[in-house]
This record gives C-alpha cells, sequence and structure tokens, in this order.
C-alpha cells in the first residue's frame, strides 16, 4: 500500500463524520435489535455504492474500503418486521448530516426490496471494528439473537424457516377460511376429543387469514408469522388441524367429522409411533442425542412436594388462645348444631370460579375418595439435576423439567395407595407447561396433590416421556424415545409426594372436595367443569 494511499484511508476512518456514521450505525442497530426476536434478510443490493453515488465526488476515493464494503452490502440490508408486516431498517437510523442523503437512499433501497430470509448468525459482532490499525463499520449482536443450536448449523436452522414460510403460504392458498372458523367453533365447543390439543394452531391460522383478507398485510407478515411460530404450526395439512379442514371441506357430517377426528386424537396414538423405531432411527437419536448433550436427559424420577410450583397450600393451623380473666367462661355453640348447619352448605362449581372465589380463602381443603376410577396422576422431573432440556417448557434461561403422567382411562383409588374416604389435599398446582407461561396450544390442567398418593404401578408404566411434550428437534428420534421410555422405570418412588387428582379443560370428570374457609366454615363442593 503507498504512502497516499494509507493517508487518504487513515483520514477516512479517523474523519469525524465517519466517526458519527459507525457510531449511528451501531446505536441504531443496538436499539432496533434490542426487542426483536429475529431478524430477516433482504434482496437489497450494492447498498455500499449508494454511499459514494450520495457524497461529494473528490471524498469517493477516501471512502473505497473493502471492510466497510463488505460489511454494508452484507448486512446493511438486514431488517425487522413488525406485527403488521411493515420492514424498518434496522442500521440507518439518525444518521450523520454529512452522510444524510446516503443513509436516505439506502432507506429508500431497503423499503422496496423483497424479504429472503431469516438472518441466523454465531457472530457476536458483524463486520471488523478495527482492522489493518484502521476504524471500520460495524455493530455488536446482541446475545439473544446469537444462535445457540447444537443440532443444526445455522444456515440449515434458516433454512428449516424458510421452509416453514413456504408451508405457511402453501397453507393459506389451501383452505378457505369458512372451513377454518367452522374448524375453531368445533374446537371451541368442546364437542371433540381433546380438542385442546388442537385449538391453539386453528386460532394463530384463522387469525392469519382473517388479516390477509380484511386488512392490507405486506409480504413479511407471513415470514413474520412463520418464523415465530410454535413447534408445528405451519405444518396445517400435515397435522390433525388439517385432517380436521380436509374433512369438513369433503362435506362430511358432524357425526363422520366427530368420529374421524376422536379417533386420531386417540392419547395411545395421537403423536405416538406405532412401530418400534428402525436401525437407522436408533442411530439417528444416537447422533442427536450426543451433539445435544442429552445423554443423561431421558432419565426421570418422581417429583416431590417442595420442588413443585404451587397456586396453594393449606395454612398452618394455629392453636386456640383464649385471652382474658374470664375468658373460659365465655359461652361456645353446642358442636353438634353448628357440624349440622355446615353440613348443609354445599354446591357444584367450575374451576375458573373456584380458583377465583373460593381459593383465597380456603384454609384446608380435603378431597373424597369414592371409588370410581379416575384421572390420578404423578408429576415427574429430571433424575439428573443439570441434564440438559428436551421438554418444550424447560428452557436453559429459566429450567423446569417437570411432566406429568395418568393413565387413558384413569385409575381406581387402591392402585394410587388411596382408600375410599376423605383424604388431605396437601397442595394445588397447575400442570408444569402453565408455570412460565407461553405454551397455551398445551391444554390447562391442575393438580390437587393428595397426602399419601403414589403409583403402585409404576414400575411397568416406562419413565413418562411423550413425544408431544418433547422440544421439535427431537420429534425425528421421538419411536426410539418412546421406546426408551418404556423400558426404563421412574425412579425416586419413595420420595414422591407429587401425585393427585387431576382436572383439566377437556376432561369429563369431577371432584368432590370439602374446603375449610377462614372463618372455620365447611363447604363441600363438586368441581364438574373447567369454565
Amino acid at each position: 500500500m503507498s504512502e497516499i494511499t494509507s493517508a487518504i484511508i487513515d483520514a477516512f476512518a479517523n474523519n469525524p463524520s465517519f466517526c458519527a456514521l459507525a457510531d449511528s450505525i451501531r446505536a441504531s442497530f443496538r436499539n432496533a435489535a434490542a426487542n426483536e426476536t429475529v431478524l430477516f434478510t433482504t434482496d437489497a443490493e450494492n447498498l455500499y455504492d449508494l454511499i459514494l453515488e450520495n457524497i461529494p465526488e473528490e471524498v469517493r476515493q477516501s471512502h473505497r474500503c473493502s471492510a466497510c464494503k463488505r460489511f454494508v452490502n452484507r448486512f446493511g440490508g438486514l431488517v425487522a418486521i413488525n406485527d403488521e408486516g411493515d420492514i424498518h431498517p434496522v442500521m440507518w437510523d439518525d444518521a450523520p448530516e454529512y452522510y444524510a442523503e446516503a443513509v436516505k437512499a439506502i432507506t429508500r433501497a431497503i423499503r422496496k426490496a423483497k424479504i429472503t430470509g431469516v438472518f441466523v448468525t454465531i457472530a457476536d459482532h458483524l463486520g471488523n471494528a478495527e482492522s489493518g490499525g484502521w476504524k471500520h463499520l460495524s455493530v455488536e449482536m446482541p446475545a439473544h439473537l446469537i444462535y445457540k443450536g447444537r443440532l443444526y448449523k445455522a444456515g440449515q436452522h434458516a433454512a428449516a424457516i424458510a421452509e416453514e414460510h413456504r408451508m405457511l403460504c402453501e397453507n393459506i392458498g389451501r383452505y378457505h377460511i369458512e372451513t377454518v372458523a367452522t374448524a375453531l367453533s368445533l374446537l371451541r365447543s368442546n364437542s371433540l376429543y381433546r380438542s385442546e390439543k388442537v385449538l391453539g394452531v386453528a386460532e394463530w391460522f384463522y387469525d392469519i387469514l382473517e388479516n390477509i383478507r380484511n386488512s392490507h398485510k405486506s409480504s413479511g407478515y407471513l415470514w413474520k408469522k412463520a418464523a415465530c411460530a410454535p413447534a408445528g404450526f405451519c405444518h396445517i395439512n400435515g397435522s390433525m388441524i388439517g385432517t380436521l379442514l380436509d374433512d369438513i371441506e369433503a362435506g362430511h357430517s358432524f357425526d363422520t367429522v366427530k368420529a374421524k377426528f376422536d379417533a386420531k386424537m386417540d392419547p395411545l396414538k395421537y403423536q405416538r409411533p406405532q412401530a418400534a423405531p428402525t436401525a437407522g432411527n436408533i442411530a439417528r437419536a444416537e447422533e442427536i442425542f450426543a451433539k445435544l448433550g442429552l445423554g443423561d436427559s431421558l432419565q426421570r424420577r418422581f417429583a416431590r412436594l417442595d420442588e413443585i410450583e404451587k397456586i396453594w397450600q393449606p395454612a398452618a393451623e394455629a392453636p386456640a388462645k383464649r385471652d382474658g380473666l374470664f375468658a373460659d367462661l365465655l359461652p361456645q355453640a353446642k358442636k353438634s348444631v353448628v357440624e349440622n348447619i355446615r353440613a348443609r352448605i354445599s354446591g357444584t362449581i367450575t374451576w375458573e370460579k373456584f380458583q377465583r372465589t373460593v381459593l383465597p380463602k380456603a384454609k384446608k381443603i380435603r378431597y373424597y375418595v369414592d371409588g370410581a376410577r379416575r384421572y390420578y396422576c404423578a408429576y415427574v422431573t429430571a433424575a439428573v439435576a443439570d441434564s440438559a432440556p428436551i421438554l418444550q417448557w424447560d428452557r436453559e434461561e429459566k429450567r423446569n423439567p417437570f411432566s406429568w403422567y395418568f393413565y387413558h382411562n384413569g385409575s381406581v383409588p387402591f392402585e394410587w395407595n388411596l382408600s375410599t374416604g376423605w383424604v388431605d389435599v396437601t397442595a394445588i398446582s397447575f400442570k408444569p407447561s402453565m408455570w412460565n407461561g407461553g405454551f397455551e396450544h398445551q391444554d390447562a390442567g391442575v393438580l390437587f396433590v393428595l397426602d399419601g398418593a403414589k403409583d403402585t404401578r409404576y414400575k411397568n408404566s416406562g419413565s413418562a416421556i411423550f413425544p408431544e411434550n418433547l422440544k421439535r428437534e427431537l420429534h425425528e428420534v421421538r419411536s426410539t424415545i418412546e421406546a426408551y421410555s418404556a423400558k426404563h422405570a421412574l425412579t425416586g418412588y419413595e420420595e414422591a409426594s407429587a401425585c393427585g387428582i387431576f382436572l383439566s379443560n377437556g376432561q369429563k370428570t369431577s371432584i368432590r372436595i370439602l374446603v375449610t374457609d377462614d372463618l372455620g366454615v365447611n363447604t363441600e363442593y363438586t368441581i364438574d367443569r373447567w369454565d
């Protein structure tokens, strides 16, 4: 490099206006990316030429920096997409006056460009802040936008989202909005078996179709929806919601639609492999588990009461105390009269109303074991405390390795170490998928933890790992995982203390309970449905 060229580049790199441009790009990117979960690439090309074309000709030579040109042309077209589908360039706000026209030209070019995909990178910086002793344009990637996946490379992950977008667009052209509305009404009515498993994706898809029909949406809208969709939501025509939509569009009667849907939603069939895993699937499972460091993650144990998240526990009983010189002379009501009156207080109630009106003042709750076959349930968790997450709702940044199981046709009390009569409720807990929010596509449920309840059949029931609860990257080897689960029993049986009676939105069951409130009044309720 000649001394003249070196001096030109040095003057450019340390020019106050250029430094201001570099600072504004970094600030714009930092502010724009802070609240985004994904950024997108565009087909905007040769953006650096727009800088050269919009500055005085006499200084263009000093701006011919290959590092800065490479940065702007490669990353300058990145955009964020809002909920309406409008794109926003993430690097070009508040440009210094010297480069104002150049930045305007770049912004116009990006806004006219088309989205080409999602931006996925493992780099903590884009561009080189300093190279060869000179400063260059660059930005720092926020930690939450750096790809940390171990199973697929960044390019493979970007390609997978592009495929999700393709499938979403294909399904939008495949189904009429009236068909989706009909399906949504059926699912909301609870007239279809386990409809809650499909309701979330139906609502999501209908919302997209309605927005497209009733308002102008740019192409970015579908990219944003596809990139942020829960696992499997874009696979409409290859999922249960797709079979329901196909049956409705085929003109089948309600009885036929219901019968076909209910049969496919059988818990023993829904997302459950119906054949033993192949040698190839087992080999692929070995590869995936090695890459993701999941060696200990399939080991599961019974959960303890002290470690689960609770929404209610009985109040500690305070000893009766009477103060005053004549306290022992205060008249007391006859016990039999009080109990006779209180025994007549009863009623049927929904869970939603019970939680809202009764639970806040409940000091003690008892459940009546009536001998009938019901959904007795156990909470389980990771046997190895620091094993990597395998469940959808378990994340490295916020661990929640808990799950649950109950038997498809219910259980009788003695199989759960229970005898007929009243038993203390030691806690009430929402199902684990509800603890941190964000998994509304899982049905809502609540466990009444019962004193002494344990699954006496657990040795023949495997380790309770179900495909519908696994992370997306494990679905391709779910047959191998389920085969493993069937052969390995849960551990920690002696410490199991988070078992009880389960109530969910969609189950046809009832729970008979006796509540002692803050006034000492006993009221018997039957919770017969969710809401």
